[in-house]
């Protein structure tokens, strides 16, 4: 098939995204012909651009529009209404996992863990389900890739909390979205299909060398680096692994929630999902990444090799289970 591969520059990192041509490479190794289209600030530039190219399957790993993670759906949208097949999750769920607290909610509904939580805005409380109580954590709500959490984001008093809630909504002009903090060991669960969607093994981010005063949290620093160089003592304290001392009666469990969230945010080929579980051994999702980050050395695709999917394949496998999608 002709396969236009749809991306977003990365403004913060290095020119290109060696994702790209590994799933470039992929596909050409699967007998495509792939091309790669960058979105810009420019729809009608974008909408030249897919006509132009008349693709058989858009592989669409566009996380934003104009540089705003919000309008990631958008952008899935836009190929809805070009009537063109495309790879990976739908307007709707990539809005209802995009936004933290829509995601609660829905969750909520279908009785699959969150911590508890709340939403504020300029002063005035959007949302306040059950009472939370210190510590509790700060995020904004629809930023992915651990953006505006720091340690800072932990906060352990009301006025610590005031000062994290104005500095975030200073800079995001969104909701701060106030969770219960949850102890405990976090962990990666890829999932991949769609109506037999399966969980993939199960990936530990381990803390083990994680600076001992600090909360274990995965923050910015912790996932790329001071100012995303791949430096610094939280990222040096951070490994993702296969854990080798786990239940098998908690990772049946934690499959079993990743699948559950999953299909709770009508999510579509592949996503992962990021869980923690407290000392008491319940599991809780913390947040849901739908067409997850695709390069062959991360967390979905190293769960995916062990499951028996060598990264070609993985890459064909999400092309068919698009495909299947749009022959009925």
């Amino acid at each position: 098939m002709k396969i236009v591969i749809l991306h977003t520059k990365d403004a913060s990192g290095p020119p290109e995204d060696p994702v790209l041509g590994q799933v470039e490479r992929a596909l050409r190794d699967g007998g495509h012909e792939p091309t790669r289209l960058m979105v810009d600030d420019s729809v009608e530039g974008l909408v030249a651009a897919l006509r132009r190219e008349a693709p058989d399957l858009v592989f669409n790993m566009a996380e934003s529009y104009a540089g705003k993670s919000a309008l990631e759906s958008n952008v899935a949208a836009l190929l809805n209404l070009l009537g063109l097949r495309y790879t990976g999750s739908s307007p709707a769920g990539l809005i209802q996992a995009g936004d933290k607290t829509l995601t609660k909610k829905v969750l909520s509904f279908h009785g699959i863990k969150t911590a508890k939580f709340a939403t504020v805005y300029r002063g005035a409380v959007d949302w306040a389900g059950d009472e939370i109580s210190f510590p509790l954590i700060v995020k904004p709500p629809q930023e992915d890739a651990s953006l505006g959490i720091t340690q800072k984001s932990i906060v352990r008093s009301p006025n610590e909390l005031l000062e994290t809630i104005g500095a975030l909504q200073s800079e995001y002009q969104s909701p701060a979205l106030i969770e219960q903090f949850i102890e405990g060991r976090e962990f990666y669960v890829g999932v991949l299909g769609n109506a037999n969607a399966k969980a993939l093994p199960v990936i530990e981010l381990d803390f083990s060398k994680y600076p001992p005063d600090l909360p274990k949290i995965a923050s910015y620093e912790a996932k790329w680096g001071e100012e995303g160089e791949g430096t610094g003592a939280e990222y040096a304290g951070t490994e993702s692994v296969f854990p080798d001392n786990l239940d098998p009666e908690l990772e049946r469990r934690m499959h079993e929630v990743a699948v559950a969230a999953f299909q709770a945010l009508r999510l579509r080929d592949y996503a992962r999902i990021d869980l923690r579980v407290a000392e008491s051994g319940e599991v809780y999702v913390i947040e849901v990444n739908p067409n997850c980050y695709l390069e062959q050395n991360g967390e979905f695709a190293r769960a995916a090799q062990r499951a028996g999917h060598e990264y070609p394949a993985l890459i064909q496998t999400i092309v068919e289970l698009a495909s299947a999608r749009y022959s009925r």
